[in-house]
């Protein structure tokens, strides 16, 4: 899990959103955590990075791993060859990151915990066996279900790095952000009102 960090741009070190936006705490190392939603800035250096919302599925001293929410790709389930048997289900594939992208993850908003899943936060799990994400795709609506090709990742001390040089907004989780039903619009909406939320402090 290794990427290029570190767009340097000048941000408000606390931002304060309307509820429905979420909040953006700060761009402290502090704050990161398993389940946050990193923004990137509108002036992100950082071609791997532009325009992007992530939620970090994974996070510790080892690393992290995250899975861009608003890159829907035009690929079909059945363009998948691990995931050809799936029938006649239009569930959208995502493009998780630049990282290993033949590799297929899921996210599953579940209230008990599914088979061979990882859990994120709240009612939200990572599944990345493929008998596991199969399972899903045929018991569970497309509503509950993410599907990435690919993911983002970070190497130890490489995503703090990126937040001490002011290259994230770091959110809370939100599930509503999550499963946005129109994700090609998600990091647009949430940097106009991250924009509008610093004009407001001054």
């Amino acid at each position: 899990m290794d990427l290029r960090g570190g767009a340097v741009v000048g941000l408000a070190a606390v931002l304060l959103l309307a509820p429905a936006a979420g909040r953006a705490q700060s761009t402290s190392p502090a704050d990161l955590a398993q389940g946050k939603i990193l923004v990137s800035p509108r002036d992100s250096a950082d071609p791997h990075f532009a325009n992007s919302v992530i939620l970090l599925a994974r996070y510790s001293r080892t690393g992290a791993l995250g899975l861009m929410l608003q890159y829907k790709s035009d690929l079909s389930l059945k363009k998948i060859p691990s995931l050809s048997s799936v029938g006649k289900r239009t569930d959208p594939v995502f493009i998780g990151g630049p990282v290993e992208l033949p590799s297929v993850l899921m996210l599953e908003r579940s209230k008990t915990e599914p088979p061979s899943a990882l859990p994120v936060t709240a009612n939200l799990y990572l599944l990345a066996a493929e008998p596991a994400i199969l399972s899903a795709l045929h018991d569970k609506p497309a509503s509950d279900l993410r599907v990435f090709i690919g993911y983002s990742g970070w190497a130890p001390g490489q995503l703090e790095s990126e937040v001490r040089h002011h290259g994230w907004y770091i959110f809370d989780y939100d599930e509503t952000m999550v499963f946005d039903p129109n994700p090609e619009t998600l990091w647009e909406r949430m940097v106009e009102k991250t924009g509008r939320s610093i004009a407001s402090l001054h």
